[in-house]
């Protein structure tokens, strides 16, 4: 049930952008609801848990998952937080680079799914949440304006690179399973907080954005209270 929602919010999202990724006030607002989502994830779930192993040193797993999406990023060019509007204009993206990042990027997110088997866990539906605006991108992008072989390998690829982390992730020492979480965690924290914190235009405040942040917290929070009990 696991692959089939991650492989869902894929397909989802990549239909969503090939017909409606002109409108790309919905995708940022999609991420940005997203980013308030998975950040609260990462401080009530996933942090919390990593900091309850007796390694004092495991927030350095932390810091290089930010480090390793800040490399991630010079192969898919900001997909992740919606810096997808460049690539219309720039040709210096490569098809195989933009599916190296995005694959690693969420066979990565797959591997700690190993050790979870209830579809209301946070950190999968974290990822499910997170799928969905990178996928509506990857979707306007590669297969709005054709519908290459290419394009639908890359988006098939896309789709079955967290549940390939998560058989993968079941070969693995269960004491190393909280170091990916870790390394994850970091990248989930970048991400959001890039999609969050970023600037607006002319420094503005963005009353939408505050509104859009605090529902995904509260989505997260809500979520958060059902999965406890």
């Amino acid at each position: 049930m696991i692959t089939i929602l991650l492989i869902l919010s894929v397909i989802v999202g990549v239909f969503l952008g090939k017909f409606f990724g002109s409108n790309e006030r919905f995708a940022k607002n999609l991420l940005i609801l997203s980013a308030g989502f998975l950040i609260t994830v990462c401080v009530l779930e996933v942090f919390p848990e990593v900091y309850s192993t007796s390694d004092h040193n495991i927030g350095i797993w932390i810091i290089g998952g930010v480090l390793l999406q800040m490399i991630l990023e010079s192969l898919t060019k900001g997909f992740e937080h919606g810096h997808f509007h460049h690539h219309n204009e720039e040709k210096n993206i490569l098809p195989i680079a933009l599916m190296f990042g995005m694959f690693i990027h969420a066979f990565l997110e797959g591997i700690p799914l190993a050790n979870i088997t209830e579809t209301t866990s946070p950190y999968l539906l974290g990822i499910v949440f997170h799928n969905l605006p990178i996928s509506f991108i990857l979707g306007a992008f590669l297969l709005g304006r054709k519908n290459s072989v290419l394009s639908w390998i890359i988006v098939g690829i896309f789709a079955l690179s967290s549940p390939l982390g998560m058989l993968f992730g079941d070969y693995f020492n269960p004491n190393l399973q909280n170091y990916f979480l870790a390394l994850v965690g970091g990248i989930f924290l970048h991400i959001s907080s890039v999609i969050i914190f970023e600037s607006n235009k002319n420094h503005k405040m963005d009353w939408m954005k505050i509104i859009l942040v605090i529902a995904g917290v509260g989505l997260a929070l809500v979520n958060h209270i059902f999965h406890s009990h």
